[in-house]
Order: structure tokens, then C-alpha cells, then sequence
């Protein structure tokens, strides 16, 4: 496949079986070949959006050290900021370029969850900033909700099947930005090429040239989405739960062309991930005799663990 299909979400929520069915089968098809899709028909609207990249591009604008006053140290980089540099690809020794911030859970009906995830880092400067974060988070967590309900038809589960594991799962919001770029990058890019840790990742800002995805063939092809579509990917853990029946592709956002350097990308992925206890053992309907079972059993939480130590951002 040389391109990213695109589907749309309102064909699955719209009452119509035909149309919920073609949903189903056109993103289970995409994400089995090569395990993106651009979506139109979500929950974010066109203020929302507007709203959310101004509130971004006015905190990267802080001073460096307003920034890093927000950079939590000992919980990973789960919540807050993490400076420019500090995230490298599995494998890679250079840090990627770019700055980032991440909004996460907001509990309220789970005490235990509650404790167990780091608090939000309130931004005193930007007095909507929060607010508007905590409003994307919930609309792009409602898209997310839907995407898996489809998948989990397309599994032969039943509907809901990922419901409980995502209420008040880990999801991470992360708005990037990645600065220009003032000198020679060597060996650097904007983001190292890497498959994603979670469930699916939503990702707002992939309108521009940046973001490649590698086929089956090894190639990489460009994924641009429209303006009014999220490009949507398998994460590990999904492809670990269906034996990599859906597929986790490996992507990276390359530098831009030298005229290019000196102006800033931002794009802002959402994360999806379920809660820690959630077994990603591998599903039996996806096991058969030309399918051997691939991977060992483990939890969400062990898993994120495990990567968020090759990354870098845990320190054993």
C-alpha cells in the first residue's frame, strides 16, 4: 500500500448497519496493510482546534526557564514539559528535535487510578491553557472510544470490548513543537523513526509534509492528512493484544528542506492507553495454526514501563 486510506467516524455513528459496517471493514482492512488511517467525522471542532494550537504556540513562546519550571523530575515526563532534546527513539543516542508538553488523565469517579497517576501541572501564565487541554483531551478520548468499538467488531469481540480498559486509562495529550532548526542537525531528526507504545494514537496536525510511514515494503511514503482529518495509528500494544494481526507501522516526522529550516512544526498527538492492569495477552481468535502466538503475556502497565525506560525517560 502506497498511500493512507481515509474513513469517516459519522459512517459508524450513524445508525445505518451498511454504513457501520463499511466503517468496520475499510479501517480494519487499513490498519491490517499497513496500520494507518486519516479520519474525518470526529469530535473536535474548528474552535476547538483554533483554540488549542493558540494556547500551545503561546507556551512554547515562554522563556526557556518559565518552561522548565514546569518540568516535573521522577515521574517520567509523564505530565508537564520535557525540554527540547531530552526524548530519543528506541535504539537512537540522539535526541529528537523537539520540545514538548503532556496532559494526562483526569480522574474523578476512582480514587485508587487517581493516586496512581501523576497530577496535571497547572500553567499560571496561560490562564486557558489548561482548560482548553483538558477540553481537546476529552473530545479526542471520545474519538478514540469510538475507533476501538469498531475494532473490536472487526475482532469479532463484542462492541464495548475496550471500554472498561480505557475509562480512565493513561491516555497522554501531547502537544509538540518541534523549533527551527539552526544548525547542521547530523544525525537528529525531528522524530526518530519508531512504532508507538499504546493502544492507538490520534494525531492532530499532520497537514503538512513531515510525517512518513514505512509500508510493508519497506518504503516511505508521506502521510498528509486534510484539514478536517486526524491520521490514526496502531500502537505496540495493540498489535501485541492481536498477534499483529493490526499492524504497528514505524513512522518518523523528517527535517524539512534547508529553506525550510527556520520555521516551527507543531502537531499534537493524542495517546491512547488503557489502564495498567489490562492483560495485552494475545487474543485467541487471533491465534490459528498459520498464526503461532508471538508474544509472552503482560500488562499495559509493564509494557509502558518497560519502553518508557528505552526511551529514556525512566532511569532504571
Amino acid at each position: 500500500m502506497n498511500s493512507i486510506p481515509s474513513v469517516n467516524l459519522e459512517d459508524f455513528i450513524s445508525g445505518d448497519p451498511e454504513r457501520k459496517q463499511k466503517f468496520v471493514n475499510e479501517i480494519g482492512k487499513a490498519y491490517q496493510e499497513i496500520g494507518f488511517v486519516a479520519l474525518k467525522g470526529h469530535f473536535l471542532d474548528e474552535s476547538l482546534v483554533e483554540r488549542l494550537y493558540g494556547e500551545i504556540k503561546n507556551f512554547f513562546e515562554l522563556p526557556v526557564e518559565v518552561k522548565r519550571s514546569y518540568e516535573i523530575p521522577g515521574i517520567g515526563g509523564q505530565r508537564g514539559y520535557v525540554s527540547f532534546g531530552k526524548e530519543s527513539a528506541k535504539g537512537k543516542k540522539e535526541g529528537d528535535l523537539k520540545e514538548f508538553w503532556h496532559f494526562g488523565q483526569y480522574v474523578d469517579d476512582n480514587p485508587k487510578l487517581a493516586a496512581e497517576y501523576p497530577d496535571n501541572v497547572i500553567v499560571k501564565e496561560l490562564p486557558a491553557f489548561n482548560e482548553v487541554g483538558k477540553e481537546a483531551y476529552g473530545m479526542l478520548e471520545k474519538t478514540a472510544k469510538y475507533v476501538l468499538r469498531a475494532l473490536a467488531l472487526y475482532l469479532d469481540l463484542e462492541e464495548t470490548y475496550f471500554d472498561n480498559f480505557i475509562h480512565n486509562g493513561n491516555s497522554i495529550l501531547r502537544p509538540i513543537h518541534y523549533p527551527p532548526i539552526t544548525e547542521e542537525p547530523k544525525a537528529a531528526e525531528r522524530a526518530a523513526a519508531h512504532g508507538d507504545i499504546n493502544l492507538i494514537t490520534l494525531l492532530m496536525g499532520a497537514q503538512g509534509r513531515g510525517l512518513q510511514v514505512q509500508n510493508h515494503d519497506g518504503e516511505w511514503i508521506d502521510a498528509i492528512a486534510e484539514p478536517d482529518e486526524l491520521m490514526i495509528n496502531v500502537g505496540d500494544m495493540l498489535s501485541r493484544h492481536t498477534n499483529n494481526k493490526l499492524k504497528s507501522t514505524i513512522h518518523r516526522v523528517i527535517n524539512p528542506p534547508r529553506e525550510q529550516w527556520g520555521t516551527s512544526r507543531y502537531s499534537i498527538p493524542f495517546f491512547m492507553h488503557p489502564i495498567s492492569e489490562m492483560k495485552l495477552d494475545v487474543l485467541e481468535g487471533c491465534i490459528d495454526d498459520e498464526n503461532p502466538k508471538q508474544f509472552d503475556d503482560i500488562t499495559a502497565g509493564e509494557f509502558l514501563n518497560q519502553r518508557l525506560i528505552e526511551l529514556g525517560l525512566i532511569k532504571k
